[in-house]
């Protein structure tokens, strides 16, 4: 007989890992399964750099209010330690990162399970009975009393029967998918006397259609090692990030776009005459694809609106970043300081089913909403407040659906949430 778990988490993003890690630390029988060789998810697989802020400042003061919980806090901590991070900041090194991660499961007591993919669940009625996956060339069955769809595409969700969305309202189109890439090889020095230079030419080089790439700037990021910048600036439109055939346009497309601006850097910008592409990510990434269809759908007017619940488990307060899904410009809502909205236990909840959560990008709400909580902190936030969610329902007996939420909220401001 296949041994049961308490929970069987699938994805080991930020969401996924902080949901096992949550579960794990309260005493519960966790498995978190994986389909690539490491946790970290987004920030490891799609080279997604750095952290964007995960703070707030109060009236009259200038520390830092930290507004994600005390887990993404431990990992960055460890991260620092290591020499991964400076402070608390929001640049990272994602090689110290995955080993931060493995550890902390190691400390908590999650068990492991790399290099495999769900392909099938077994479901009975609104109970998910059993996931079928497949490992290395070996198939397995998975068995746990509680799920946690921590896939960013909802795919354990959707493979469960559940409803979902996919986009924008108004005709499905997702955000642009971006392949991130480093570039070596360029003198920062000179880089930082003549950056100013860069975006007025590339526009001048779009209207004169030099450039094919529909992102309105080339956006360069701050990297740990000498010579070397980051880049989060191809973008790939009007492409389904669930369909297989697009996904792989996508990837085709955005190496063309990540070579097409080393050779507009290389020829037109001092300080890259010797600069070359370091490594493009393992997997292009996705800010926007599938949102479950829950008890409640979070919505810009609940952001806006800097919206309070009785269910609250999270906040959230980056900015509502929406990048074309159609084509150029990128639109931007920031809150003020002291400001964040929060997002209610029942957004985690999807409709029809009794022992599964979903946590991240992938939780119920609009394309508007989702274009502000998707960023990797506040899905590690999302991943622990449902990992004690799991903690609470099979400590009292409940579903996870009727889970007792002040004995759930009194946990999360234990541990540091602000809700």
């Amino acid at each position: 007989m296949e041994h049961c778990y308490d929970l069987i988490v699938v994805g080991g993003g930020f969401a996924g890992t902080c949901a096992a890690l949550e579960a794990a630390r309260h005493g519960r029988d966790v498995l978190l399964v994986e389909k690539y060789n490491c946790l970290g998810g987004a920030a490891a697989n799609c080279l997604i750099s750095p952290f964007m802020g995960y703070w707030t400042t109060e009236p009259g003061k200038e520390e830092k209010k930290f507004l994600t919980g005390d887990l993404f806090l431990e990992i960055l901590k460890e991260s620092i330690a290591l020499g991964g991070m400076k402070d608390y900041e929001m640049y990272f090194d994602e090689e110290i990162l995955k080993l931060v991660l493995n550890r902390m499961c190691q400390k908590y007591g999650v068990t492991l399970l790399y290099n495999t993919t769900v392909t099938g669940v077994e479901v009975d009625g609104e109970k998910i009975v059993s996931l079928s996956a497949l490992g290395k060339s070996r198939k397995l069955t998975l068995t746990a009393k509680n799920y946690i769809d921590a896939t960013g595409d909802g795919e354990l969700s959707m493979l469960s029967g559940c409803d979902f969305k996919v986009g924008r309202e108004a005709d499905g189109l997702c955000q642009p998918m971006t392949l991130c890439f480093r570039m070596g090889g360029v003198n920062k020095e000179t880089y930082h006397r003549v950056k100013g230079q860069i975006n007025v030419l590339y526009k001048e080089f779009q209207a004169q259609g030099k450039i094919k790439n529909p992102r309105e700037n080339v956006l360069i990021f701050e990297n740990f090692n000498q010579g070397v910048l980051h880049f989060n600036t191809t973008r790939i439109i009007k492409l389904d990030p669930t369909n297989p055939w697009d996904v792989t346009k996508a990837e085709i497309e955005a190496r063309e776009q990540v070579f097409e601006i080393l050779t507009f850097l290389k020829e037109n910008i001092e300080g890259f005459e010797n600069a070359r592409i370091l490594s493009t990510a393992l997997q292009i990434g996705i800010r926007e694809s599938r949102k479950i269809i829950g008890e409640y759908v979070l919505t810009q007017e609940d952001l806006l609106a800097l919206a309070r619940f009785d269910d609250a488990i999270a906040v959230a307060n980056y900015d509502i970043d929406i990048h074309n899904p159609a084509g150029t410009g990128t639109s931007h809502h920031y809150f003020k300081a002291g400001e964040w909205y929060e997002i209610p236990y029942r957004c985690l909840v999807p409709k029809g089913k009794s022992n599964l959560l979903v946590a991240g990008r992938c939780i119920s709400s609009t394309h508007e909403a989702q274009a502000s909580y998707r960023v990797m902190p506040f899905c590690a936030e999302l991943g622990q407040a449902a990992g004690a969610a799991v903690a609470v329902a099979l400590e009292e007996g409940s579903d996870l659906r009727s889970v007792n939420v002040p004995a759930l909220q009194k946990i999360l401001r234990e541990e540091g949430f602000v809700i």
